[in-house]
Order: structure tokens, then C-alpha cells, then sequence
């Protein structure tokens, strides 16, 4: 996986390739078309009791702003970005994070840091290259209330 281009905090709002929105909340960057991501995006949407997560289709104009942003391509299966409080992380860091983040039983999630970082995301580049055996799937094609809420273009 590319490192993560460092940037200070809320950079992308001094890029002007990165269109305005709303960055009140955590932000989840993640392949619309893959079944396996649209399972994650729908999972976000129904654990998130706060309302708080966005979540951006990297094939979007600000999905793909944001990840060249910060040094990734939006193509690359290995694109995963989580950002909050304007920092961004990506690949097994970023699903932990949002898994501490929306608590209760997400929060397993957290359990992966008990492997080495390299281990973590090993992991994660395997399940990634082979995302589209699990299928295929539209996340904007026919959202629920909870994910059309949170949806970013």
C-alpha cells in the first residue's frame, strides 16, 4: 500500500482540486462498486446512532479529490481513507479506527492491533485485491434512509 501523503490537518481545504463540503463529521472513503465496501458503508449507516459518519464513493468527484489528496489512487483496491477532525488514515487503520469510533461491537475491530502493523496490513491488501469476489454493488444505486443521509458526492 502507498504511504499516505502526510498533510496537516483540514489540507484538503486549501487544495483546490478538493471540492467544498461539509467536514463536521468523520468521513469514510471507500469503492462504491465493490459488495464487500457497500456492505461496510451500510454497516457504518446503521451502527452510527450519532449521525456523525459521512461516507464518499471514491468514484465521486470528492471521493476521488480526497484520495489523490492524499497521495492514493482512487482506482487502487487498496484505497480505503478514513478522515476525522481533518487527518486522514487509510487501509486496516482506517477500518480500526472507525470501528473505535462507532463503538459496541465495532470496536473488535480494534483487536487487529494486537498483530504487527506490517501483518495488519498484509491483511488488509489480500482482502482488497480480492474485493470483487464477494461481487459487485452500487452503494448509491438504491440506498436506505440511513445511507442516502450520509451519502457525499
Amino acid at each position: 500500500m502507498a504511504a499516505l501523503a502526510e498533510r496537516t490537518a483540514y489540507s484538503y481545504r486549501e487544495d483546490p482540486a478538493v471540492p467544498a463540503f461539509d467536514d463536521s463529521g468523520q468521513i469514510a472513503v471507500m469503492d462504491g462498486d465493490c459488495a464487500l465496501c457497500s456492505w461496510g458503508a451500510r454497516t457504518i449507516a446503521k451502527l452510527d446512532k450519532a449521525g456523525t459518519f459521512r461516507l464518499c464513493p471514491a468514484q465521486s468527484k470528492t471521493g476521488d479529490a480526497l484520495v489523490r489528496h492524499y497521495g492514493l489512487d482512487p482506482v487502487d483496491p487498496e484505497t480505503w481513507l478514513f478522515i476525522e477532525d481533518g487527518q486522514a488514515w487509510s487501509g486496516m487503520e482506517a477500518i480500526i479506527r472507525i470501528g473505535e469510533r462507532l463503538g459496541g461491537g465495532a470496536r473488535l475491530a480494534s483487536l487487529l492491533r494486537v498483530l504487527p502493523r506490517g501483518l495488519r496490513e498484509w491483511i488488509y491488501r489480500r482482502i482488497a485485491h480480492n474485493r470483487y469476489r464477494f461481487g459487485k454493488s452500487d452503494m448509491c444505486a438504491t440506498p436506505d434512509d440511513k445511507l442516502r443521509r450520509r451519502l457525499m458526492t
